[in-house]
């Protein structure tokens, strides 16, 4: 068991905390950064950090500010790893074209930098992992336009080209800041040449059960809702790139990143090997594992997403960190047995 202090930014995230949890549980000592009093507590709270009751193992630095030069420089003092996992997302509507680059693109370059420059000036940090995603190694065109040609696959060696704005969407921008902060890491590496090791992992959407979500609407408000989208009813005629992963396996991904077995690089992390997502096949697992809720009308399950797909090699992931992706069955029924809790209903 690791006994070492890892500092973990976005642990009110989705994915973050899944992550702390993860790294409690394989025995690390965790230091939170959170925004406010009220985070800390919404960590506290959970279900899943009361049962691990981990007392004086989890601790919190509060830092309202995550961009700020400086921001994490006290926070990281004696840690031995770093795991950062916040930065801007994006939820339907919520920024404007002309805030793209104050709201997505600088925020993840900033915070990006401030956590590698605070790494740098704390002497005890061994390895940072950075949390990335797919939209980092695949060119946009392949996400919003056309299909990748048969037989071109993409995996921790891609490199897209960062494609400057304007942007037509906000799913354009949040593309173009994943592949400028991956730039801005690489480029700090090279002119700096740090005295720690930096992996960054590279997820696909991530689907499964957000603990932190606690009223059944808020469970669409994320990537999982492009899993729950067809079994709410919603009907698209707007392709959804086939590529998903349980969000279980991106916290293990960036907490085996810690182990200095594994060799600091890029893990790409993604289910169902080259036949990818098929976003529609939630309507027939939902029909086989939850025929009580669809009966009952709780899930309409008649909605429409099709899927363009796209073909991902996750080997050196499974091979170096010993994963077997969980397949997108299981990260529907993650989803949607919480939906149904929280809905008060019997999952089956």
């Amino acid at each position: 068991m690791a006994t070492e202090l890892v500092f973990i930014t976005g642990g009110t995230g989705h994915v973050g905390f899944r992550t702390l949890v993860t790294a409690l549980q394989l025995g690390y000592s965790v230091r939170a950064a959170v925004r406010s009093e009220s985070k800390k507590q919404q960590i506290l709270s959970a279900q899943s950090v009361k049962s691990l009751n981990p007392g004086p193992r989890l601790t919190f630095a509060i830092v309202p500010d995550l961009t700020v030069d400086g921001a994490y420089d006290e926070a990281v003092q004696d840690t031995a790893y770093i795991i950062h996992l916040a930065s801007p997302i994006v939820l339907k509507g919520e920024i404007k074209a002309e805030d793209f680059q104050s709201a997505l693109i600088d925020p993840a370059i900033n915070g990006t930098l401030s956590v590698l420059k605070a790494a740098a000036k704390a002497k005890s940090v061994r390895r940072v992992v950075i949390t990335s995603s797919v939209v980092a190694v695949v060119p946009s065109k392949y996400f919003f336009e056309l299909e990748a040609p048969e037989g071109v696959v993409f995996d921790h060696t891609s490199k897209p080209v960062f494609e400057p704005g304007p942007y037509p969407s906000s799913f354009h921008a949040y593309n173009a800041s994943k592949v400028a902060a991956l730039q801005a890491t690489e480029a700090f590496v090279k002119d700096h040449k740090p005295n720690f090791e930096v992996t960054n992992i590279f997820p696909s959407f991530v689907i499964g059960k957000n603990e932190l979500v606690t009223d059944s609407k808020d469970i669409t408000s994320g990537t999982n809702s492009a899993a729950m989208a067809p079994i709410l009813g919603s009907k698209s005629t707007v392709p959804n790139v086939g590529a998903s992963v349980h969000v279980n396996d991106v916290a293990f991904m960036h907490v085996k990143a810690l182990d200095p077995k594994v060799p600091a690089g890029s893990y790409v992390g993604n289910s169902d090997g080259y036949a990818g997502t098929v976003w529609q096949n939630a309507t027939r697992i939902v029909a086989e594992n939850f025929p009580l809720a669809v009966s009952k009308g709780i899930f309409p399950n008649d909605g429409l997403q099709p899927t363009r797909r796209l073909r991902v090699d996750v080997r050196k992931t499974e091979e170096i960190m010993g994963v077997s992706f969980l397949s997108y069955e299981e990260q529907v029924k993650s989803v949607v047995a919480h939906y149904l809790e929280l809905k008060g209903e019997e999952a089956r």
